[in-house]
């Protein structure tokens, strides 16, 4: 997996992904504390004519003068979420995103996931988008810090969250008005796709379904945008 940019490089050796090799632009600005954190965290690096970089990104030149170039994306499980709010003694906060199939909308709600404190996002593994080069370098180095369940039906993934007495809302236009609802204890929230929205059996096993209030002419929001509002309402509302 590539992995360029500025943020995304940095987050990635924060957060710990395995790097086999840092390749870093000859003469490039700002560039010593990249430099300084692969000698800490024992990447192997080399410094190399643009050229170099240019060939070798995945997104139009778009590198910044920095590429790594790591193992594939590492998969958590529901059990590894899970454990990661217990260990904070925190109510789970879990984004199920059902059936997005646009890397930039995956790469967005991660960035937003991360920046909300949300413990991890579960996607299937069929008819959707995998962690892939471009999801990554959308969410701007959050990739490394969420973590990421692909499961092989949703359906039974929010059966057994169910089971163990976690709250599960779906995002839809005929839903209640998320404002007027209250989104207590351990939660997880149904993303639908970009063009469908949430599955009418998924939508049945849900305890509620949620609307955002829409004004306008076009009512219609991105997947990443409604995963915003509705992640930071829980968030608002467990600040109270």
């Amino acid at each position: 997996m590539i992995i360029e940019g500025k943020n995304p490089v940095k987050e990635a050796l924060v957060g710990g992904v395995t790097i086999s090799k840092l390749y870093i632009q000859k003469n490039h600005h700002d560039t010593d504390k990249i430099i300084n954190l692969a000698k800490e965290k024992g990447v192997r690096f080399s410094i190399v004519e643009k050229s170099v970089l240019d060939k070798m990104s995945e997104s139009g030149g778009r590198h910044q003068g920095l590429i790594a170039v790591s193992e594939s994306f590492k998969y958590s499980s529901i059990e590894d979420i899970i454990n990661a709010a217990r260990e904070k003694s925190e109510s789970l906060l879990l984004l199920i995103l059902d059936g997005i199939e646009d890397p930039h909308n995956l790469g967005s709600i991660m960035r937003v996931a991360e920046c909300a404190g949300v413990h991890g996002i579960v996607i299937p593994k069929r008819r959707s988008v995998s962690v892939n080069d471009t999801v990554v370098k959308v969410s701007s180095g959050a990739s490394s810090h969420v973590k990421v369940a692909q499961v092989t039906n949703i359906n039974d993934t929010i059966r057994a969250l169910k089971d163990d007495f976690v709250n599960v809302y779906c995002t839809d236009m005929d839903g209640d008005n998320i404002y007027e609802s209250r989104l207590e204890g351990d939660v997880a929230i149904v993303i639908g796709s970009e063009g469908f929205g949430v599955k009418s059996l998924t939508r049945k096993l849900c305890d509620k379904a949620l609307s955002i209030p829409q004004y306008g002419k076009i009512n219609s929001l991105n997947a990443s945008v409604a995963t915003g509002i509705v992640v930071y309402e829980v968030v608002r509302q467990r600040l109270l």
